[in-house]
């Protein structure tokens, strides 16, 4: 159990390869009908689109301490500020995604913390589907959208 053992690529059976050899979790932060995506730089994978926070889960890692601890790497959050209300699981079978939905307090504040990140935005949820998006993001968003409509609507 040691410190970013899950860092490393997997080759999925759906045939592609996905970050994260115990899977990966992310944070998809609400408030007052706004989400907060992440411009991904150019040179991470799937860059320049637009996501969430998120990356490899560790070995001794539970979905929200994966997601929490990679959104004050990469946009400085403080985490005492996020109540957990719900999952998504992108699940491939050999590999899964977890997204954790999180409403988020009125003072978090979240910034560019490494060159993974370009910008950070709150941003409607109607205009979430015009940003360019994570090609996984994008698929999933409809779902998503679903999901934070019954907590939040």
């Amino acid at each position: 159990m040691a410190e970013k053992d899950g860092d490393g690529w997997l080759d999925c059976t759906c045939g592609h390869k996905h970050w994260g050899r115990h899977g990966a979790a992310g944070l998809l932060l609400v408030r007052n009908g706004t989400v907060l995506l992440q411009h991904r730089a150019p040179w991470v994978h799937n860059g320049d689109t637009w996501g969430i926070p998120g990356g490899a889960r560790d070995s001794h890692e539970s979905i929200f301490e994966a997601a929490k601890r990679e959104a004050e790497e990469e946009l400085g959050i403080i985490t005492n500020l996020l109540e957990p209300l719900g999952t998504f699981t992108d699940d491939h079978g050999v590999w899964r995604y977890d997204t954790v939905i999180v409403r988020a307090a009125e003072d978090l504040v979240a910034h560019e913390m490494n060159d993974e990140s370009q910008e950070v935005e709150w941003v409607t949820f109607d205009a979430v589907s015009e940003k360019h998006l994570h090609p996984a993001l994008a698929r999933d968003w409809p779902r998503l959208y679903a999901l934070i409509a019954e907590l939040f609507i």
